[in-house]
């Protein structure tokens, strides 16, 4: 993001009160300074009977699943004979969990921009989804009902999506990504998992959501040639401080040209058509500067709302595109 865009910041009891956000298990895990203070870890003392072993464990592993500590798990590495193999396959699932939410609570900031707002959106949807399912599994348990085994055959099938999810996140947190950046990643992970085709689907749901509110930043672009940015996350740059009346010659090219450009950090399915996405609100704007206010016509199935692969969206450039050329021959 631009660093001189302002953006309200979230209160101060946000950082003051980790508790509220879950941060305080990701401080855990990193307070420690040796090597191996990542994740979780059970030390259990073996001295209940193997039945009431598995009801603790089961207990414990259930907590562990929303990010919160038992009383024999923890969260951090420390691998030990007394390690229940069953338990400890289900410890990726638990940090996954724990960097997601620690994820979403990060990028619901206003500094995080649109495009990071809705992603964490989408993730928060997620994990409530998963919540329930833990809940469900928890009644079980309190049924009587749930083992070990029983319970990492639940957990399998989510392994996957999440541990996927956790490794997107790692990217973005680790450079900071916004805007197109997170698109592009989301997009390239989803390419990169063709041969799982319910990760597949998942991180291309995830896309979607994320790119709705890019799409809306688009979406007024072609149909009004306004940018409504307020993160600076979309791909054209506005240089408001160009005035036509400095140029001393050649103004309709160079003017136009200054004005309006466009940045390096494009969306990967915007790529080929952004040049005449930048052509299409520069035509909206000289028309508005000519003095006739003009607005392309968008009927309800025509606006930017998702990214397919059916390429609609590009179909609906295209047609604003014809229509704003046309109308500035007109003139």
């Amino acid at each position: 993001m631009d660093s001189t865009i302002a953006s309200p910041s979230t209160p101060k009891w946000n950082v003051d009160r980790p508790f509220l956000t879950g941060r305080f298990h990701q401080e855990t895990k990193f307070a420690s300074g040796v090597a191996e203070s990542k994740g979780f870890s059970m030390d259990f003392s073996g001295c209940y009977p193997a039945a009431i072993q598995e009801l603790i464990v089961i207990d414990d592993l259930l907590s562990a699943l929303v990010g919160i500590e038992g009383r024999y798990i923890s969260i951090r590495r420390v691998h030990g004979k007394d390690d229940s193999e069953s338990a400890k396959r289900i410890f990726p699932l638990c940090e996954s969990y724990l960097l997601i939410n620690q994820f979403v609570e990060s990028r619901s900031q206003f500094k995080s921009g649109l495009v990071n707002h809705a992603f964490a959106a989408a993730l928060r949807t997620l994990l409530l989804d998963y919540q329930a399912m833990v809940a469900q599994l928890e009644h079980q348990f309190r049924l009587g009902k749930l083992s070990v085994q029983g319970l990492w055959f639940y957990c399998q099938p989510m392994m996957g999506s999440m541990q996927t999810l956790s490794i997107v996140i790692k990217k973005a947190s680790a450079s900071n990504f916004i805007g197109s950046a997170v698109l592009n990643l989301l997009q390239s992970q989803a390419k990169a998992m063709a041969g799982d085709h319910v990760v597949r689907s998942l991180l291309e749901k995830m896309s979607q959501s994320a790119s709705q509110a890019y799409l809306g930043i688009l979406e007024r672009w072609v149909y009004e040639g306004v940018i409504d940015d307020p993160y600076g996350e979309f791909f054209i740059a506005e240089n408001k401080l160009l005035q036509k009346e400095s140029l001393t010659q050649d103004y309709d090219a160079k003017y136009w040209q200054q004005r309006y450009s466009l940045k390096d950090d494009i969306p990967s399915f915007l790529a080929n058509a952004a040049d005449t996405i930048l052509t299409t609100g520069k035509y909206l704007n000289v028309m508005r500067e000519c003095g006739h206010s003009i607005q392309v016509p968008v009927a309800e199935n025509a606006k930017l709302t998702t990214v397919g692969s059916n390429h609609r969206y590009l179909e609906c450039i295209k047609a604003a595109y014809d229509f704003a050329s046309g109308e500035l021959l007109n003139l």
